[in-house]
């Protein structure tokens, strides 16, 4: 059982960074929610509050990293061009795709929409994290602050979902392939 570095370097940006930074939202939302509501809320201590604090900036972080590594890793290998007069374009999923009529638009519209709403992510949990920072143990007693909080979580976690969605799909019909092969297992090399 072998796979590609190109292979495994697109699975730890999104099967890795990106789904673990999808889950990381739950625990924001109740995080959020519980030091936010002005009903029966959760009276926070200092340390409660740099906890949280730490939790969102590593959330930031790891959306800053999940883009980064699409930007700067996999999507230049993803629009690399063939050389002429080749007709096998598995190698390049970006002219696989433009290749043919049925699967055009999974560039024009799902790359085009991937590549530009992922970056909301990590600018919407910077922003985020620093209220939380400056905000949190008061976030009850500031309703526009914890409005502007929850719509930068849920900006953040749309354009994120949105993102690893086409992401998912373009992988499917155009997958990143190529490069040195990591061999993860021998197989049984003898007939039986």
């Amino acid at each position: 059982m072998e796979i590609t570095l190109r292979d495994a370097v697109t699975v730890v940006h999104g099967m890795f960074f990106g789904a673990l930074l999808l889950l990381a939202f739950t625990g924001a939302a109740m995080g959020l929610y519980a030091v936010s509501t002005p009903v029966g809320r959760w009276n926070i201590t200092p340390a409660q509050q740099r906890r949280l604090s730490l939790y969102v900036a590593l959330m930031a972080l790891l959306a800053w990293v999940t883009v980064l590594l699409g930007a700067y890793a996999v999507y230049p290998w993803y629009r690399a061009h063939p050389p002429a007069g080749l007709t096998d374009l598995s190698g390049f999923p970006q002219r696989l795709l433009m290749s043919s009529p049925a699967t055009a638009q999974w560039h024009d519209i799902g790359m085009e929409w991937k590549e530009h709403i992922a970056w909301f992510a990590p600018i919407s949990l910077t922003a985020a994290a620093y209220l939380v920072a400056r905000y949190g143990a008061h976030l009850h007693s500031l309703p526009s602050v914890r409005r502007a909080l929850v719509g930068l979580v849920a900006l953040a976690f749309l354009s994120a979902g949105v993102a690893g969605f086409f992401g998912a799909m373009l992988n499917k019909y155009a997958p990143v392939r190529g490069g040195t092969r990591i061999v993860l297992m021998h197989g049984d090399s003898h007939d039986k």
